[in-house]
């Protein structure tokens, strides 16, 4: 009888550290699908930005390409949407100050991804900073000098991007909800990526010339947000007087 209740206490501490080991896995995969793109923030220092807590945010990305931007400021006016963010590369918007010109008188608020498409958590701070500086004078050479949000040009980024944005005066905003739009997957399937938006949700979109499906699924994206009863607002309006939600580097 010893031996029977010896082998079935091993048995039952086998099973709970096993039981412990799947609820903690389990948890790890829910949390990566709950937030699909992680988003960074120090204990005490500068923090990124990928969710408010009412309205909705959509945020345009444009990197390069001549053709697509323009037909989405069309159809954004066409549907008397008055509020988006627009992240510009340096490089683009001095290649295009006309549609640069157009969004700002347009409303729209302009945010910056940086000088060239490069991915920041690679890159030594010293580039990062110069990247952050050749975008800042290209802007100001197009009388742009109070953008005050940063997205890092491929979406990845780390503490040592957070901490030269902070010394730079700009918040890291990343997103909550991705359209995947750049991959062309079709234009019921970007609807469909999008309409799991809810209050509080930056929409990340793109209108740079890889993205070849977007203006077209606009409509329908907005027509869900309009039956959600969500109201479009800029980034910078969604985080302002909120409390922001961010997701601690360890």
């Amino acid at each position: 009888m010893n031996f029977f209740y010896v082998l079935n206490g091993k048995t039952i501490k086998q099973i709970l550290i096993i039981g412990i080991a799947s609820f903690f896995t389990a948890w790890f995969f829910f949390l990566g699908n709950a937030v699909q793109v992680p988003v960074f923030s120090t204990e005490e220092g500068p923090k990124a930005v990928y969710k408010g807590e009412k309205d909705i945010a959509l945020t345009f990305n444009i990197g390069w390409g001549d053709e697509k931007a323009e037909p989405i400021l069309d159809t954004l006016k066409e549907h008397g949407v008055k509020s988006a963010t627009f992240f510009l590369s340096g490089s683009w918007a001095e290649r295009h100050p006309e549609l640069v010109e157009r969004i700002v008188k347009e409303g729209y608020e302009v945010g910056m991804l940086g000088y060239e498409y490069k991915d920041y958590s690679e890159l030594e701070a010293e580039k990062v900073r110069k990247d952050i500086s050749l975008a800042q004078t290209a802007f100001s050479k197009l009388g742009i000098k109070n953008i005050q949000l940063l997205r890092a040009p491929t979406g990845h980024f780390d503490q040592k991007t957070l901490d030269i944005a902070q010394k730079y005066g700009y918040t890291v905003v990343h997103w909550s909800i991705d359209s995947k739009d750049w991959t062309n997957p079709g234009t019921e399937k970007i609807r469909e990526n999008v309409a799991q938006a809810k209050k509080g949700d930056i929409v990340l979109l793109h209108a740079s010339d890889a993205a070849k499906q977007t203006n077209k699924a606009l409509p329908l994206i907005l027509e869900d947000i309009k039956k959600k009863n969500l109201k479009l607002v800029t980034v910078s309006e969604l985080i302002s007087n909120a409390k922001t939600k961010t997701e601690e580097i360890k």
